[in-house]
């Protein structure tokens, strides 16, 4: 019978010969493997890179958080919508005990682990604010505390930024880095840091602008308004019945003084004073004026008419060039009064972000516009301006185009790098989606489809029900939701963006 061999010590194994011999075999098998990629002629998309972000989800009438990656963070167990002040960061404002009679409730702060932050408190809150659009957004990095019924600040890593020393603090509305406090009846502003603006003398404080930097309007207790700086300086002093929120550039300002209108600079002279019936705004050294329900261009120093008060509106857009309307037509006139884009627009509007004009046809398309008013697109429908990447979105030719801000055109491989698959559409008028060799991944046979998304998720529309497919184009959701109420159809994982996008919030439902 056959036995295995025993090796005694004086007998070594030749460690050299076995060492060789591994090498040799891992070499062979690199071999194959290579050979096999490179016969593989299947391009497989790799995964999208998503950045970790948190947002609120809904389900079976209960709030919750979900990651960018569609995983439950805190299970919808709530009541009441939960509040992310930074969808960046593990912190989760929770409301509970809601008396709706008298309008109290409790806040319990959560951690991405479910443990309860800031319990020093009685209250955390999130800082409101609203755009001039009315989109809700929160203040950055801050988080409104309360102690014995005064309000303080503190940063979102706990540090104290504010006492609680206020009767109230809320966001200055539209405005980053100014925080309206209230004591003892009298408000004042402090920044995000918890620095005094203005001290708590005022009646009523009214944002000059969306911007910070250009000043707040201020009204003491005999009704006089002025306005302070946001470097804490006297611009204009308290001594009219009204200021208007018009930025002047930080030199001139409308005011009413006895029912007439006027501006003022910072040294008090004044200029137009009773000339015309209204002062709409100024840009530069020139004001739009109303006079007898028509609008016109003046010049501030010296009152010499620029554009005759003829137009039903006007509006500076950018270098010499006003926007105007006459006859419910619209077009652009320079600051001479020269007309240098015809009147036969239903609207056109300066759009900053790009530095380019939109001018509405009558048929619900527009024509682009460089600063130069050439026209360099026409008769597109815009669907996005990206300020972030750079880019314009529009409908031309029954097809999504893309195109930078200097009117390149530009392919969706070039403007979403990121993106694993891009959305493609076949001469049928049927979607689907290729990788960035022009593979495809996902066949035509979508009615409707939506790009890939930052999470890595395509939105796409079959038989008039909405689902999505994942960044290697496999099917994350069949389509199975009618979500023609909503704005915007977007998903991560299983759950699909809810309709009131004041909320911002993700739902199965």
């Amino acid at each position: 019978m056959s036995r295995g061999k025993r090796y005694d010590g004086e007998q070594k194994l030749n460690v050299k010969k076995v060492f060789a011999v591994l090498i040799a075999i891992a070499v062979i098998v690199m071999f194959v493997i290579g050979i096999r990629e490179l016969l593989n002629t299947e391009d497989t998309p790799q995964e999208k890179v998503v950045a970790l972000r948190y947002f609120p989800v809904y389900t079976d009438g209960k709030w919750g958080v979900i990651d960018s990656r569609g995983n439950i963070v805190i299970e919808p167990t709530y009541d009441e919508y939960i509040v992310i002040p930074d969808n960046q960061k593990a912190i989760f404002i929770c409301t509970i005990n809601v008396n709706y009679t008298d309008n109290t409730y409790d806040t319990r702060v959560l951690n991405e682990k479910g443990e309860e932050l800031f319990t020093d408190y009685d209250l955390v809150e999130a800082i409101e604010n609203y755009d001039e659009s009315n989109n809700l957004w929160y203040q950055a990095g801050l988080l409104k505390v309360s102690k014995d019924g005064k309000y303080g600040l503190i940063d979102t890593n706990g540090s104290q930024i504010a006492n609680c020393d206020y009767g109230s603090i809320v966001a200055l509305r539209g405005v980053e880095n100014s925080l309206l406090t209230e004591k003892d009846g009298k408000y004042g502003l402090i920044d995000n840091v918890g620095s005094t603006i203005i001290n708590n003398n005022y009646e009523e404080i009214i944002p000059i602008s969306d911007r910070f930097e250009d000043g707040y309007i201020v009204k003491n207790e005999d009704d006089k308004y002025g306005v302070i700086t946001y470097t804490k300086t006297v611009a204009v002093q308290e001594n009219y019945d009204n200021i208007k929120s018009v930025y002047g550039g930080g030199k001139y300002y409308i005011v009413n003084e006895n029912n007439n209108w006027e501006i003022v600079d910072t040294d008090g002279n004044k200029y137009l004073a009773g000339d015309y019936d209204n002062i709409i705004s100024i840009a530069g050294e020139n004001a739009i004026v109303e006079d007898g329900n028509k609008y016109g261009v003046v010049s501030i120093t010296d009152g010499k008419s620029l554009i005759d008060t003829q137009y039903d509106s006007i509006r500076y857009a950018e270098g010499n060039h006003y926007i105007v309307q006459k006859n419910s037509n619209y077009g652009i006139v320079d600051a001479s009064g020269n007309t240098v884009v015809d009147f036969k627009y239903t609207n056109i509007v300066y759009r900053s972000t790009g530095n380019f004009y939109e001018a509405t046809n009558k048929d619900y398309t527009s024509d682009l516009l460089d600063t130069n008013l050439n026209v360099k697109l026409s008769s597109v429908i815009l669907s996005e301006v990206n300020e972030s990447k750079g880019y314009l979105r529009v409908r031309e030719d029954d097809e999504y185009k893309y195109y930078n801000f200097r009117f390149e055109e530009r392919t969706s491989k070039d403007i979403l790098s990121g993106n694993t698959i891009f959305l493609s559409r076949n001469e049928d008028g049927k979607y689907g989606f290729v990788d960035a060799n022009g593979n495809v991944v996902v066949n035509y046979i979508y009615d409707e489809a939506r790009e890939q998304n930052d999470y890595g998720y395509a939105s796409v529309k079959q038989d008039g029900l909405w689902g999505a497919v994942d960044s290697q184009g496999q099917i994350a959701v069949s389509p199975s939701y009618n979500l023609d109420n909503n704005i915007l159809v977007e998903f991560i994982g299983k759950w699909h963006l809810g309709s009131d996008l004041n909320l911002y919030y993700f739902t199965d439902e």
